[in-house]
């Protein structure tokens, strides 16, 4: 049964206004910020950082109900084999989580489903 769906659309010049760095230092965890450093290209550093921003919103969203302590390292989104994006974190642990993100040159954006588990 699906509990909640949440969205997010992010302007990837925002984050660079910001700086690239000191926006990976706020929002990615010790793994995802070990896979960004593994990207050389400007943009795809740009996207990477955009979409999962883009995911970790959409996921708050999803918890609107839920007691607000959650900080966006306590989600953990990395690729599979085949690169799709998948959601690790404690938050998570009752339900099961579908999630995709899409980018453009200039916008990312996530969506998630949150289910609970049968």
């Amino acid at each position: 049964m699906i509990k909640s769906i949440g969205t997010d659309l992010v302007e990837i010049s925002r984050i660079e206004e910001i700086g690239i760095e000191k926006f990976a230092d706020r929002i990615l965890d010790q793994e995802e910020k070990n896979e960004f450093k593994l990207i050389t290209h400007q943009n795809r550093k740009l996207s990477y950082l955009a979409g999962r921003f883009a995911a970790k919103e959409a996921l708050f969203k999803c918890f609107k109900q839920g007691d607000k302590t959650a900080s966006y390292k306590d989600f953990r989104i990395l690729n599979d084999s085949v690169g799709a994006p998948y959601v690790l974190s404690t938050h998570t642990l009752n339900y099961e989580v579908h999630i995709t993100i899409s980018h453009t040159n200039t916008h990312a954006i996530a969506f998630v489903v949150l289910e609970t588990k049968v």
